[in-house]
């Protein structure tokens, strides 16, 4: 697979979304931005909303939903930027960000639900009733650790409820019909799904409040953010042994691993005309990279 480094210079990129003019906005989480990447390389400010932006999606109305996990410790190691996922010393609880993606104004959507706050926001998916769902991957730091959750909510602010409970969930993705929600239990690496009942609403799984397991990585092999082809497969970025993109087939739970040169890469979006171009987030080394992909990616919800 020809790999083509679209930029550089990134401060651990994260979360890519692509736009209909051509361009890639992403999330620099050690930078507390959000940037657009042209097709050419150069690179724009959208907006600094300050602690750990860490998933990006459009919504309906055309915004960009940002999760913020309030802020990341970061490391120097042999030249590569890296994280356990652990708090940084200014790290304040996560929340949800609504960005005009022309003007760079922020709102500011949910910081907690009945009381309770955010944790570590992580990644989000829209369906097409126009909610989202959103992980929370929870917080770490130093001997304390607190869990997250899987979180549903609505796009105008009015809505958000938390529906699973007492995991530390990374990526996010729907099936293409709609009626899965797959999420990656990073320090588990283990891929995992839910039915979709309705908007908000998940079937319970029998012995596994954390979902129903369909795919298990190597040991060390952390699955992260992901994105779902056309054919109905989980393509997942693994960090750390064997780093890539994994792509799991939910009905036979075969894994098809793709290597990328990065520690950490993590994350990967679809787009272009026929939904074969696809970005991937190499993190440690601050890139972006093109590919062509084997097959296309299935279309999300919205565009902008």
């Amino acid at each position: 697979m020809d790999i083509e480094i679209v930029a550089e210079g990134l401060a651990f990129p994260e979360g890519p979304v692509w736009m209909k003019d051509g361009s890639v906005v992403v999330v620099e989480i050690a930078a507390g931005q959000v940037t657009r990447i042209r097709p050419n390389g150069d690179k724009e400010l959208v907006a600094e909303c300050g602690g750990g932006p860490n998933g990006a999606a459009v919504g309906p109305d055309g915004c960009l939903y940002v999760v913020n996990n309030g802020g990341m410790s970061f490391s120097r190691q042999d030249g590569l930027l890296v994280t356990d996922g652990g708090a940084s010393a200014d790290s304040k609880p996560g929340w949800v960000d609504r960005i005009d993606a022309n003007s760079g104004r922020i709102e500011r959507l949910y910081e907690g639900v009945d009381g309770r706050p955010l944790a570590g926001p992580n990644d989000l998916v829209f369906d097409r009733d126009g909610g989202m769902w959103f992980s929370d991957m929870g917080k770490h730091a130093g001997s304390s650790t607190e869990n997250g959750g899987i979180y549903y909510a609505k796009a105008d602010g009015s809505f958000v409820t938390r529906v699973v409970d007492g995991v530390r969930a990374n990526g996010m993705g729907l099936s293409p019909d709609g009626k899965k929600l797959y999420c990656a239990l990073s320090y588990e690496a283990l891929l995992v799904e839910f039915d979709i009942d309705g908007p908000g609403l998940l079937s319970p799984v029998a012995g596994f409040a954390s979902g129903r397991p369909i795919g298990q990585f190597a040991p060390r092999q952390l699955p992260d953010s992901l994105a779902v082809d056309a054919n109905g497969h989980v393509c997942c970025a693994t960090v750390f042994n064997n780093a890539g993109i994994t792509s799991v087939d939910p009905q036979s739970g075969r894994l098809t691993h793709q290597p990328f040169p990065d520690l950490m890469t993590t994350n990967i979006c679809f787009g272009g005309a026929d939904m074969r171009d696809a970005w991937v987030t190499l993190s440690s080394t601050g890139r972006l990279a093109k590919v062509r992909w084997d097959s296309p990616g299935l279309e999300l919800a919205y565009y902008a």
